[in-house]
């Protein structure tokens, strides 16, 4: 099972080794998609968890029982290809490559089964053609 979650560390837990213990107390392979973490700051983690179902939401109550805020998402990336201008700004961020222009006509081209929902191309966007749709 697969399942992208965002955790949210108040500053007293920003130290915590938390994907060591994901790994190893719950055998969940975690990947990190993004991080924005800093010593005596709220820090932000977007994770990939990959393991068993029942694991990952023991995981996930253990993480909530040491006051991490956890977010599941369940969206996809939507793009708005009327207010798209197929400007290629978003295939520059996608770290997995689901976003990219088709080499002859240059229009986007969106590839759903690489995206992992990082929402970087969502920032990116110069007419906001780009957003989730939790």
């Amino acid at each position: 099972m697969k399942k992208r979650v965002t955790l949210t560390f108040p500053r007293q837990s920003v130290q915590m080794p938390v994907t060591y213990r994901l790994a190893k107390d719950f055998n969940i392979a975690s990947n990190i998609i993004r991080a924005q973490v800093a010593p005596n700051q709220i820090g932000k983690l977007v994770l990939e968890l990959l393991g068993d179902i029942d694991e990952i939401h023991e995981a996930i109550d253990w993480m909530r029982g040491q006051q991490i805020s956890v977010s599941v998402a369940s969206g996809e990336i939507e793009i708005d290809e009327t207010a798209c201008v197929d400007c290629g700004l978003c295939t520059g961020v996608c770290p997995t490559q689901a976003l990219s222009l088709h080499p002859e006509s240059f229009e986007l081209h969106f590839t759903r089964s690489r995206c992992i929902v990082c929402e970087q191309c969502i920032a990116t966007c110069p007419v906001q053609a780009i957003s989730t749709n939790l």
